[in-house]
C-alpha cells in the first residue's frame, strides 16, 4: 500500500511516518519550505525522512510570506513566549498560518493521486493546547469528502483516505506511541523560534518539554 505522509521535522509527523511505516505502508514523505521562520524543521525532515527509508521525500517551496498573517510567516508579529498551558488553550494563537493544513493536504492530494497512493497520512491533534481550527476531526472530515469529490480516483470509487491517527491522543500519548514505534526523537525540530538550537520558550517548546516532563522522560533535542 502506498501512502503521502506530510512531514515537518516535529514530534508529531515524525510518529505519524513511523506509524505508516508499521501499518505496511511504502512510505513517500512530501514537506513544505513555504518561507516560515522555524526553516530549520526541514533538516530534521529529511533526517527522519532517511531514518525510516521513504521511497521518496518531496520537498515543496513556495511563499506564504507573501500574504503573512501568522507569527511563523510575518517578522511584524511577534512569537508568543513564556506562556502558560492554561494561556496557550485561550484562543486559537498568532502561530496559527491561514489555511496552512488545507493548502498541504492539497498538495499532498496531488502526489497522492499522481502515484496511486491509497492514503494520505497528517500528524494534526486535536486536544494540542493551541486548539487549530485545521487540527480537528471535523476538518479532517470535511477534507475527506474533498479529496472524494475532487479526484479522478474519488469519483471512480478509489478515494485516497486521510489518516489522522493522533488526533485524538494526549502530547504524553503521542509521545508513548513513538517510543513503541521507535521514533528518533532526537533527529525532530519543534521549536518555533528559528534559531539553532530550540528556544524552550515558544508554545510549541513549552508544549513538548511539558510532556517529556510529565512522563518522566528527557526530550534528546538541544536547547538554547
Amino acid at each position: 500500500m502506498k501512502a503521502v505522509i506530510l512531514l515537518s521535522g516535529g514530534l508529531d509527523s515524525s510518529t505519524v511516518l513511523y506509524q505508516a511505516r508499521a501499518d505496511g505502508c511504502e512510505c513517500y514523505a512530501i514537506s513544505f519550505d513555504y518561507q516560515q521562520q522555524h526553516c530549520r524543521e526541514l533538516q530534521s525532515a529529511v533526517l527522519v525522512g532517511k531514518s525510516v527509508g521513504v521511497v521518496q521525500h518531496q520537498v515543496v517551496n513556495f511563499d506564504l510570506r507573501l500574504w503573512g498573517g501568522s507569527a511563523l510567516t510575518d517578522d511584524a508579529i511577534a512569537l508568543p513566549q513564556a506562556r502558560s498551558l492554561d494561556e496557550m488553550s485561550q484562543n486559537i494563537p498568532v502561530t496559527y498560518v491561514p489555511a496552512r493544513n488545507t493548502i498541504f493536504l492539497s498538495f499532498a492530494l496531488g502526489y497522492a493521486e499522481a502515484i496511486a497512493a491509497e492514503r494520505v497520512y497528517i500528524g494534526v491533534n486535536a486536544l494540542d493546547y493551541s486548539g487549530y481550527p485545521d487540527c480537528r476531526p471535523d476538518y479532517i472530515q470535511a477534507m475527506q469528502e474533498v479529496f472524494r469529490l475532487g479526484t479522478k480516483q474519488g469519483r471512480e470509487g478509489q478515494p485516497i483516505n486521510i489518516v489522522a491517527p493522533l488526533v485524538n491522543l494526549k502530547k504524553t500519548e503521542i509521545i508513548q506511541l513513538g517510543n513503541q514505534l521507535g521514533a528518533p526523537w532526537e533527529l525532530t525540530w519543534s521549536c518555533y523560534a528559528g534559531g539553532d538550537k530550540a528556544c524552550g520558550v515558544c508554545d510549541s517548546c513549552r508544549l513538548r518539554l511539558a510532556a517529556f516532563a510529565e512522563l518522566g522522560l528527557e526530550d534528546p533535542v538541544d536547547y538554547v
